[in-house]
């Protein structure tokens, strides 16, 4: 059986695929990895299908060791890989005779990376997916020293390598978004939006919290409750503290705050890497805010 034992995890290690979309009705979030092109390219340089499960690691600190020959590639923000201590570098394939360790050190931007490796992680699913839900707690447990993966059979030969490019994690972000159906409760919500909002320590899978200058409702508005509505994933909801969350692959499936603004899912992935003290403003060509 092809297998790696994990050594080590750093802060947080999750098996996650493509996600499980399609049970909102049952209250099961989307999940899945954040930053999906960076866990797509991971698997297309070790030639496996994009949906291949393989491992996000929050701030680097993963280290694995093969059971078996396997090949690996580690991607999304630039960082040190090693094995058996030797530089290898990341976004590229690499290959581990049976013992070798792979190491991925500490991320000195950006928040999360991607390992995959051939055959992918063979962990069971839960209503089809691999990947781990924080919020209700579905799929594979969190990585622990100890752990044995079980991988799959290789399928496909290495590719991708023309095309690849790290994750780009930037210090301050621009944010595309577009109203959400409850724009029309705030008060110069597209002005609001535009300020420079703080990503905060509390942020998670389920969701980015903002801190910044509240958004304020109308005054027709203020002491007005919601029943629950469906949430997507990168719709801005805005709790009584005025300060907004964006919700992120974990999201609960319902929410009973208003829903200010949606942001546009190539966007996404750049929310994935914004680690605490990101600055971020969101931007709107759109002219019609007011219903």
């Amino acid at each position: 059986m092809r297998t790696l034992e994990v050594v080590e995890t750093g802060p947080l290690a999750l098996v996650q695929d493509l996600g499980r979309p399609g049970y909102a009705h049952l209250g099961v979030p989307p999940s899945g990895a954040l930053d999906v092109p960076a866990l797509k390219l991971a698997n297309r340089l070790v030639g496996n299908d994009e949906a291949a499960a393989g491992i996000e690691c929050l701030f680097g600190g993963l280290r694995l060791r093969a059971k078996t020959s396997c090949t690996v590639a580690v991607t999304g923000p630039v960082v040190v890989v090693e094995v058996d201590g030797h530089a290898v570098g990341s976004h590229a394939p690499v290959w581990l005779a049976p013992g070798q360790v792979v190491e991925i050190g500490a991320l000195a931007t950006g928040l999360r990376c991607y390992l995959a490796v051939s055959g992918g992680i063979a962990v069971g699913t839960e209503l089809g997916s691999r990947s781990r839900d924080v919020l209700s707690e579905i799929g594979p447990a969190p990585l622990r020293a100890g752990d044995v993966l079980p991988l799959g059979t290789p399928s496909g030969v290495a590719q991708g390598a023309d095309v690849v490019l790290p994750t780009a994690a930037a210090a301050e972000l621009v944010v595309p978004v577009e109203p959400g159906p409850r724009a029309h409760w705030f008060e110069g919500l597209e002005a609001g939006l535009a300020k420079t909002w703080t990503v905060t320590a509390e942020s998670n899978r389920v969701g980015l919290r903002l801190d910044g200058t509240p958004l304020a409702r109308e005054d027709e508005y203020a002491e007005k409750e919601l029943p629950s509505e469906g949430l997507l994933t990168g719709a801005i909801q805005v709790p009584p503290n005025g300060l907004p969350v964006v919700f992120l692959a974990d999201h609960p499936t319902t929410g009973g705050y208003p829903v200010a603004a949606v942001v546009r899912r190539a966007s996404l992935p750049a929310l994935a890497q914004a680690r605490p003290g990101t600055l971020l403003r969101f931007h709107s060509s759109t002219r019609v805010w007011k219903r």
